[in-house]
């Protein structure tokens, strides 16, 4: 019978010392004191229920587990583990209550010998074969000595509770050993909702386990053997989002409204998500409109949905009308208006934050970082003296990286490792891409000695990252072998890899690259056809890149953007088809920009072609007048065909537009130092012995040039 039963209906409104008189005039005083203080645990007042304890003439063991319970219930471990103690040394009889309570409490507390210790009493009063002790005892052992110890419990009592294989299976999912869950699965003598819940939703959050999340819930549909709850239906729909798998989404959307789920908040929330990571931000709306009163998870969630699909006015209108908005809902909408290039608007939301949080200002930074202003970046980061995370380091060096001050960002780390702070897959990619810009091969081969120290170097995104780093450093043999160490290799990886095997003319092994990433099944995206198709243009290869070309919209659905036009120009250009190219320009559904006719004049410059060279120019002094390199490369053109009079016209100018070309410069590293050179360079202090080196190897190229053979 319950208490609503026993008591007037209003009870629960009154919590003053006559609620107590009332009610110990009806029950034995011991009896309703206990129902008094479970109730005051029950509202939090943890000291007023502790006072009442203390008091008690008479302690039963329902009064030590309620107070123990109590104080467990609001995260104060420590106290009732003592109280426990004491509880055994007034030698009351403990229960199946209190040895559940007292094994939970070990596991929580990592309490190895105390929980040993109440397990010898668990033996001795011949409680372990009731559920709940049976199942406190598995799950004390799972958290303080690992899944083993978890699994001779298990052996042990499995035959008389049934609990103990659904916590196996959880045990099993929350130590990742996902083939040892579904094998405790497939022998378990009734599957409840519990354990298929457990199952699926493990393997929803494992990176490569959606796929087969969502088998599982088919096949939970197909047994007929439970029907879905709540926790299910969302895990699955989360498995759909990131797979971003649109049609099966909208099929458990039709399910979970069969079982009157469409407007719980927890669901809604997952739908949101799930439609807004599909980009179908209208049905994202249209459930967000169908909840009444919207958790602040699911507003967020159409916040961000929205804001990745660029419409930041709409995200803004469902902002303004949050009754209260969380740090979360701030730094998205700081950094949605970042990125549509709103940084003031970024910065007045940062300034009307009530109570910033650590991610507010790791935000914050990058917004600063990303419009120029790495002062004030840097200001902030040291303002988070103390509470500072790995994000905040990795936001300040990717600041410096985008703001170009690479040397800064690779001091940054340096001191980074120096306090110990921890690495994440972000500070190593962010560290790679310096060395890259940099040139610094020897600075990315130290982070490389770093990684691999790392649970990091294997992961895809981090491995990217330094093949692209070895690509750009020029050594082609490192990237394939940085390539062959990632555990699963997605398109960004392959795309990186044949990018590479491009920029060093390898055009035909990039071919050879792509043709075996296809045979793995990966689909290729837009940025691995501009890869592919600048190898072939190095090659030479005109009818394979050209052939690849067709197959790129055809075959892949991927629409040619200007790059990808850029790439063929180059292509037909480099092999000498001048006019091709020219005519393939012409043909172009859309207008073609300055790449495209840059990728043009290049080509004439290479095979002197000076009418159509003469014609790119014009074209790119229409959509920019000052862009120096054309009248460098027309002039140029002009001087090898002996047109002197056109050649300083160009000249002049270029000397009207009062504008100066950067000088080339070329760069050696030596000793984890780097050295740059341009010309007439008097600047470094061996000046005088490098000229003089210089002009001695000029000297033997000349006498090697004129010697007879």
């Amino acid at each position: 019978m319950s208490l609503r039963c026993i008591f007037p209906a209003n009870w629960k409104q009154n919590v003053n010392k006559c609620f107590f008189k009332l009610y110990s005039t009806q029950l034995p005083q011991t009896i309703s004191t206990n129902i008094y203080m479970n109730e005051l645990f029950k509202s939090g007042r943890l000291n007023i229920a502790r006072n009442l304890f203390d008091e008690m003439p008479t302690r039963t063991v329902v009064s030590w587990n309620t107070v123990i319970s109590g104080y467990s219930k609001w995260g104060k471990f420590n106290e009732a583990l003592a109280l426990l103690s004491s509880m055994h040394r007034s030698d009351i009889k403990f229960n199946e209550f209190t040895f559940s309570t007292a094994l939970s409490l070990c596991g929580r507390l990592l309490s190895l010998t105390p929980g040993k210790q109440i397990q010898c009493m668990v033996i001795k009063s011949g409680s372990e074969s009731f559920e709940l002790v049976g199942s406190s005892l598995l799950y004390f052992y799972a958290n303080c000595s690992g899944i083993e110890e978890a699994k001779r419990v298990f052996h042990n009592l499995h035959d008389k509770n049934e609990l103990l294989w659904n916590l196996m299976i959880v045990g099993y999912v929350e130590c990742g050993l996902m083939k040892e869950a579904l094998d405790m699965f497939m022998k378990m003598p009734k599957r409840d909702v519990v354990a298929w819940t457990a199952l699926i939703s493990g393997y929803m959050k494992r990176e490569d386990g959606c796929e087969k999340a969502l088998e599982l819930f088919w096949w939970m549909r197909g047994s007929s053997e439970v029907v879905p709850n709540g926790f299910t239906l969302d895990s699955v729909i989360r498995a759909c989002s990131r797979l971003a798998n649109l049609r099966e989404g909208r099929l458990v959307h039709g399910i979970l409204i069969k079982y009157g789920f469409e407007f719980d908040q927890l669901i809604g929330g997952a739908l949101i998500e799930f439609y807004s990571d599909c980009e179908a931000i209208a049905d994202a709306k249209r459930v967000y409109d169908g909840v009444t009163n919207p958790c602040l998870n699911a507003s967020n969630s159409l916040i961000r949905g929205l804001i990745s699909m660029g419409r930041i006015d709409d995200a803004e209108l469902i902002f303004n009308t949050l009754v209260e908005a969380n740090s979360v809902s701030y730094n998205l909408m700081i950094k949605g208006y970042a990125a549509c290039g709103r940084v003031e608007d970024s910065k007045r939301l940062f300034e009307e934050m009530s109570q910033r949080t650590i991610v507010s200002t790791n935000t914050m930074i990058s917004v600063y970082s990303r419009s120029g202003e790495i002062g004030k970046a840097l200001k902030l980061f040291e303002e988070t003296r103390g509470e500072r995370n790995p994000v905040t380091w990795n936001s300040m060096m990717s600041g410096y990286i985008q703001n170009e001050q690479y040397k800064e960002a690779l001091m940054l780390y340096l001191n980074m490792c120096r306090l110990q702070i921890a690495h994440t897959r972000s500070t190593f990619s962010v560290l790679f891409h310096a060395c890259s810009c940099l040139r610094s091969l020897q600075q990315g081969q130290l982070l490389h000695a770093h990684l691999i120290k790392t649970p990091f170097h294997s992961n895809v995104y981090v491995g990217t990252s330094l093949i692209d780093m070895y690509s750009k450093c020029g050594s082609i043999s490192d990237a394939h072998k940085s390539f062959s160490s990632i555990s699963s290799p997605n398109v960004a990886a392959w795309t990186a890899i044949i990018n590479g095997h491009a920029h060093h003319g390898l055009g035909s092994q990039a071919i050879l690259l792509f043709e075996h990433m296809l045979q793995k099944g990966v689909v290729p995206n837009g940025a691995t056809f501009v890869g592919i198709l600048c190898a072939c243009a190095h090659a030479g290869l005109v009818n394979e890149g050209m052939k690849l070309f067709r197959l790129m919209e055809n075959c892949y659905g991927v629409v040619p953007t200007e790059e990808h036009y850029a790439c063929v120009v180059d292509l037909l250009g480099r092999a000498g088809l001048l006019e091709e190219a020219e005519e393939f320009i012409k043909k172009m559904p859309v207008e073609a920009d300055e790449v495209v006719w840059g990728a043009l004049l290049h080509s004439c410059w290479y095979w002197m072609d000076m009418d159509v060279g003469e014609r790119a120019a014009q074209k790119l002094f229409s959509l920019n007048p000052k862009t120096i390199s054309v009248y460098v490369i027309l002039s140029n053109i002009y001087a090898i065909r002996g047109k002197w009079g056109e050649k300083l016209e160009v000249r002049q100018r270029l000397r009207d537009l009062e504008v100066k070309k950067d000088p080339g410069c070329s760069w050696i590293e030596l000793d984890n130092r780097l050295f740059v050179f341009s010309i007439e360079d008097r600047n470094h202090p061996y000046c005088n012995m490098i000229y003089a080196t210089l002009e001695h190897l000029t000297m033997n190229l000349n006498s090697f040039h004129v010697a007879p053979f």
